[in-house]
């Protein structure tokens, strides 16, 4: 590889701002490119962050010869044509959570990256944030004994107005609604915890937009483990995880952007740690994917293929469970249609 890898940004919304300030703090990343189906969105950009190529079009971007990964940040219906068009110029991609609407269009992103030996990972930012490292390394070494439950929750309140109306969250064409934006969340945390449930039982609130604004999850596991989840668009919540075991429990503020964790345990002194971010968090899944680079890695071992395929599955039944289908996405490239998908 280089001795800097170099990057490309796929959408210059607001989440790959973000991305973008994070990568800024990692000496070894640079990036060089950014695209656009909207030329002027893509100069704005790329002024903000002194980016030298700017492209207004996605194909330019993917076959750019300079780039070494592309960060697929568009909205959740086009991540799979997106990655997939990086993925077969020879890129390596990070795509954003959830990796795709559906289990079926992760089965295919998955598949090309694998028959073009190229990396490929969902950036599930959380994952490897410090604390929740730090989190594992207690789970691991038994701090808390056999983890029994979790309890987690993501919601905010929304207003109804023609601004977010006319957005993503409350846009079922642009896979809107809870479980998708937030929910995900909590469920790969509890995949983090327990691993795939066996048992899965949800009921939701359809608004009037024909999304789902608020969501209640129970994830059942073969040992008897419960994950106990809540998501939500419209209700503002704690936003914090608890994972109780036999012999303590953690407390997790804010868990999605942990600075801080607490250990309590039978006997003993509470444990408090706090690591704040070296930028805004970001950087921590971008050194990842350089990681996993250098060492020549086409997954990631912390967030592997397999398991946010795993998650797919798991959000589809949570969907059909309320009957909750989206209508079919127009390409990234073609005009809207009007069928309905899975």
């Amino acid at each position: 590889m280089q001795e800097k890898i170099r990057w490309g940004i796929l959408g210059p919304g607001t989440i790959s701002q973000k991305f973008a300030t994070g990568l800024k703090a990692i000496p070894d990343a640079e990036i060089i490119a950014v695209g656009s189906r909207n030329l002027q969105r893509a100069n704005a950009f790329a002024d903000t962050f002194r980016i030298p190529h700017r492209h207004g079009n996605y194909a330019d971007l993917a076959h750019n010869p300079e780039v070494d990964v592309i960060y697929v940040a568009t909205p959740h219906p086009f991540h799979k044509e997106c990655a997939i068009l990086c993925l077969e110029a020879g890129k390596a991609v990070l795509c954003e959570k959830p990796l795709t609407v559906n289990a079926e269009q992760a089965a295919e992103m998955i598949a090309c990256a694998r028959q073009n030996n190229q990396f490929l990972m969902e950036a599930m930012w959380t994952r490897f944030l410090p604390v929740i490292v730090k989190v594992r390394e207690w789970l691991a070494e038994g701090a808390i004994g056999e983890p029994r439950t979790l309890t987690a929750d993501k919601g905010s309140r929304q207003t109804l107005s023609t601004e977010t109306l006319e957005g993503r969250l409350f846009n079922p064409e642009l896979g809107g609604g809870g479980l998708l934006d937030v929910g995900v969340y909590t469920i790969a945390l509890a995949y983090m915890i327990f691993g795939t449930p066996s048992k899965i039982t949800s009921l939701a609130h359809i608004g009037e937009t024909n999304v789902d604004e608020q969501a209640s999850i129970l994830l059942g596991y073969d040992a008897g483990q419960i994950a106990n989840l809540f998501c939500a668009i419209r209700t503002e919540t704690l936003k914090e995880a608890r994972i109780i075991g036999t012999k303590g429990a953690i407390h997790i503020p804010e868990f999605w952007q942990a600075t801080s964790a607490t250990l309590t345990r039978i006997g003993k002194e509470p444990v408090h740690i706090e690591i704040p971010f070296k930028s805004n968090g970001f950087e921590n899944q971008a050194m990842e994917v350089i990681n996993c680079l250098r060492e020549g890695k086409l997954e990631s071992d912390v967030m592997p293929l397999d398991e946010s395929l795993s998650i797919m599955k798991t959000m589809d039944t949570i969907r059909f469970q309320w009957g909750l289908r989206y209508p079919k996405f127009r390409s990234v490239f073609a005009k809207p249609q009007n069928e309905t998908v899975g």
